[in-house]
């Protein structure tokens, strides 16, 4: 059974770091590509992060610089490193798998299974 579970959220001051997880269950994990979305009260969902197979990465122009998505094939697992918080930045974070049927496009990825979501909050 596939599941995808997010962990790391919270509450954090602008300027602030928080590190976000995910653990992928019921993968072949390591061929597949990852990403991270973002949903805000009021907006629609958004790519953040992007990371193929073979580790590549892209990110949204908003987040450049500040986060960076990184992966661990033996632990099956997939990590958002969030730095210099803004408040823009808060929203509803979801960690999203490859799926051959998905309905998500992200950069060159087709996502289709999708965790239950952390919330990030940023106060200024």
């Amino acid at each position: 059974q596939v599941q995808l579970v997010e962990s790391g959220g919270g509450s954090v001051q602008a300027g602030g770091s928080l590190r976000l997880s995910c653990a992928a269950s019921g993968y072949t994990y390591s061929s597949i590509c990852m990403g991270w979305f973002r949903q805000a009260p009021r907006k629609g969902r958004e790519g953040v992060a992007v990371i193929d197979s073979d580790g590549s990465t892209r990110y949204a122009d908003s987040v450049k610089g500040r986060f960076t998505i990184s992966r661990d094939n033996a632990k099956n697992t997939l990590y958002l490193q969030m730095n210099s918080l803004k408040p823009e930045d808060t929203a509803t974070y979801y960690c999203a798998a490859e799926h051959p049927y998905g309905g998500t496009w992200y950069s060159t990825c087709r996502f289709g299974d999708w965790g239950q979501g952390t919330q990030v909050t940023v106060s200024s």
